[in-house]
């Protein structure tokens, strides 16, 4: 099969042009006639030297790159749609997602931001999570096979991917996998585990902020001996994000973080590091809140489980329209400004800096299409940190307190509106205030 043969596989899909050369084989751009859309096959070849069992055992391995995928749904995972055995050989039919890899995004435009690595980091562990979940262990978490599409991040080639019940098809004496990124117990030899997907999952953001793997040396066994023995180099780049992969590069693997600290610990990190450092809510701090969309906040109960009391406070949730936060606006102002005089003294250091109006500030936070917006707000200064996480759909704010503050982790992911006027958007954070009223 040249690129330039015309080719119809399966009497369905026609193959147009290659899209890729690796060791295994080819990826082509091909046309599903049957259902008139573009997608990409996986055209598997069986290296020359395997006898007649060792091909075998390689078909079960291309079988199992398309069974794994296919028991997980989730938008950060390839999508596979067919397995076809034509010409003496597998093909895998996937959808077709034009998009670079990190290794490519690395190579073209270097190290990534923190905050940008945090965020691609959020949207593996969710899939890891979900793959998890399922049985299904990677096993091969590396740059390049992960795609950066607008808004969405994609992991693929589960080439070596296993699944509960499934066992290991590795050829005895030779080394599978990818030895930069490979965990300390699959290089010694033993099971893998979804600690060893998060281990990958840690060098491959190492990787991200630092331009360069943690371990990378000229051959394979001197790296896989580094990776047994050495701890990685310290981050130099990676800010907030360094904790989060010191935690995921532990050589033991019940000592690295598991799948709900790293998503709080990823929403952290992908906040800039000023807005992020305090997290303590003042007992004054009083808003409203309300939501025009019925889609939940991505962040689940298993993850605010994980947080101190002060940080799971929420705002009463308001259902109704805009008379209703109106009403609850009035009721916090005579709550905050009347009342008792005897119980209604200040806590020290804050109301200096916070200022109570009887007019209400509104602030609207929207994701816009196909994406999650990640912010914290914050009223009364900067020991008032008010909420934080992520959203789709939009979230409003009623509060009588400035300064008010929002900072979102990307401008173009996030729609923010103050009173009715829309912010520019960005790229990158942003950070939009109401300053304190004389």
């Amino acid at each position: 099969m040249t690129q330039t043969e015309p080719f119809v596989l399966a009497k369905r899909y026609r193959l147009l042009h290659a899209l890729g050369h690796g060791a295994m084989g080819t990826v082509w751009r091909a046309h599903d006639e049957l259902l008139e859309r573009d997608v990409a096959i996986k055209e598997i070849r069986f290296p020359a030297e395997l006898d007649e069992n060792e091909r075998v055992v390689f078909y079960r391995r291309t079988l199992r790159e398309a069974r794994a995928p296919a028991r997980v749904r989730h938008k950060s995972i390839i999508e596979v749609y067919d397995v076809v055995q034509e010409h003496a050989r597998p093909w895998i039919v996937m959808e077709l997602i034009e998009a670079p890899t990190l290794e490519q995004h690395l190579k073209a435009n270097g190290p990534m931001r923190p905050e940008d690595a945090a965020m691609l980091g959020k949207q593996l562990v969710a899939a890891l999570e979900e793959a998890h979940a399922a049985g299904v262990l990677h096993r091969d978490i590396k740059p390049s096979n992960v795609l950066l599409a607008p808004g969405r991040v994609v992991l693929t080639d589960f080439g070596l991917a296993v699944t509960n019940g499934s066992s290991t098809i590795t050829k005895v004496g030779t080394f599978v996998g990818s030895p930069a990124y490979v965990a300390p117990e699959v290089a010694r030899g033993d099971k893998a585990t979804p600690e060893s997907d998060l281990w990958s999952l840690g060098a491959t953001l190492y990787t991200a902020v630092e331009g360069r793997p943690p371990f990378d040396y000229e051959n394979v066994m001197a790296t896989l001996s580094a990776v047994l023995t050495q701890d990685p180099a310290p981050t130099q780049r990676a800010g907030d994000l360094g904790p989060v992969i010191n935690g995921l590069l532990q050589r033991n693997p019940k000592k690295r973080l598991t799948h709900a600290k790293l998503a709080d610990r990823l929403d952290r990190a992908a906040l800039p590091r000023r807005s992020s450092a305090a997290l303590t809510i003042p007992p004054e701090a009083a808003f409203s809140m309300s939501s025009s969309s019925n889609l939940p906040s991505r962040r689940s109960g298993a993850h605010r489980a994980q947080e101190s009391p002060a940080v799971r406070f929420r705002p009463y949730f308001i259902i109704g329209g805009p008379v209703l936060a109106v009403i609850i606006a009035i009721f916090a102002v005579v709550l905050l400004s009347g009342g008792d005089k005897g119980n209604g003294a200040a806590t020290p250091g804050t109301q200096d800096s916070t200022q109570v109006s009887a007019t209400a500030d509104v602030l609207d936070i929207g994701a816009s299409a196909d994406s999650t917006c990640t912010y914290i707000v914050t009223q009364g200064g900067p020991k008032g940190v008010v909420d934080r996480g992520t959203v789709q759909g939009t979230q409003t704010y009623v509060s009588q307190k400035t300064p008010l503050e929002v900072t979102v982790t990307d401008g173009t992911a996030c729609k923010v509106t103050i009173n009715g006027e829309d912010k520019k958007p960005e790229s990158g954070s942003q950070t939009f205030q109401i300053p304190a009223r004389e």
